[in-house]
């Protein structure tokens, strides 16, 4: 079994094992076809690791925070976005709310599908772009064993400042 497929078994096993806080059951896995519409919609495939995890875990509901975005509302988000004024970079796909207009977000054509955090909040579109982890596989496993920032419960979270790297590719995607 290779680090993709065993990650897949964890994500699965936690959310079998933990409702992540849901009242309701999760919604269904998607199909194939479900996925290839979804990026003839967006113009661009997503990440093998996030495919997978629509297709074999669940439409969203799971994962980080209020979990991930069903696909659906990840590409009508993505497609709002990219009409409003804050000049939303191509092929970056939000995977997760995070309240108070924040975002995790894919960079679906790098490499790893490095994670990104968009916060609007400074109110500058050259700040509301920085590194959340270097990669989806990653951002997972920070998410399971609890050592995301995300992942804080003691409440301290919000009082901290987190010291993450602004996104370099910013301007060149837009």
């Amino acid at each position: 079994m290779n680090e993709t497929e065993q990650l897949l078994e964890q994500v699965a096993d936690r959310v079998r094992n933990s409702p992540c806080g849901q009242e309701r059951p999760l919604p269904a896995p998607l199909g194939t076809g479900e996925i290839a519409r979804a990026e003839g919609i967006l113009g661009f495939a997503l990440p093998p690791l996030l495919a997978a995890l629509y297709t074999r875990v669940a439409d969203g509901g799971f994962g980080p925070e209020c979990g991930l975005l069903p696909l659906g509302q990840a590409v009508g988000t993505y497609e709002a976005h990219r009409v409003s004024g804050w000049r939303w970079p191509e092929g970056v796909l939000p995977i997760a709310d995070f309240g108070c207009a924040m975002y995790a977000c894919a960079d679906c054509p790098s490499e790893n599908a490095q994670v990104l955090l968009f916060d609007p909040n400074p109110g500058e579109p050259d700040l509301a772009w920085s590194i959340d982890a270097p990669s989806l596989a990653g951002w997972l496993r920070g998410w399971l064993d609890g050592t995301a920032w995300f992942c804080d419960e003691s409440g301290l979270g919000e009082e901290l400042d987190l010291e993450l790297t602004p996104w370099a590719e910013f301007r060149s995607r837009i």
